[in-house]
């Protein structure tokens, strides 16, 4: 238990750091040597500066956290062909972490891109996400 206790406030410091922050990979390197992670957050920054992530909810089983949370963020730059909006988006999505020696080694995430989508006025929005 003490163990899923440090790797839980290690991925709060990790988010604190990153949150409204440039993400330069001097910093990320501080707390990630999973180059993909590493490669979606240069691509999210250009497009989102600055974002914030915010941490909804939190488990820890083993050497790995599970965290519920939305990427809040303004799009002021090109993201996949998409050119910058200027709206705000509130983007869910579930990321789990796999920690050792206080580094992040590998993720696995599921964002809800169907909502970011609608949110940049890419597609109509549908009934349920108005």
């Amino acid at each position: 238990m003490e163990q899923q206790r440090k790797n839980k406030e290690f991925i709060i410091n990790y988010l604190n750091a990153i949150g409204g922050a440039a993400k330069t990979r001097e910093l990320l390197e501080k707390y990630i040597t999973d180059e993909a992670l590493i490669g979606h957050i240069e691509t999210f920054e250009p497009a989102f500066p600055n974002y914030d992530v915010v941490a909804d909810e939190m488990t820890a089983e083993g050497n790995r956290v599970i965290v519920k949370a939305r990427m809040k963020g303004t799009h002021l730059g090109d993201l996949g062909g998409i050119p910058a909006t200027y709206k705000t988006v509130d983007l869910p999505f579930i990321i789990c972490y796999e920690i050792e020696n206080n580094m992040i080694v590998s993720h696995w995430m599921l964002a809800d891109k169907m909502s970011l989508m609608e949110q940049l006025g890419v597609i109509p929005a549908t009934a349920s996400n108005p």
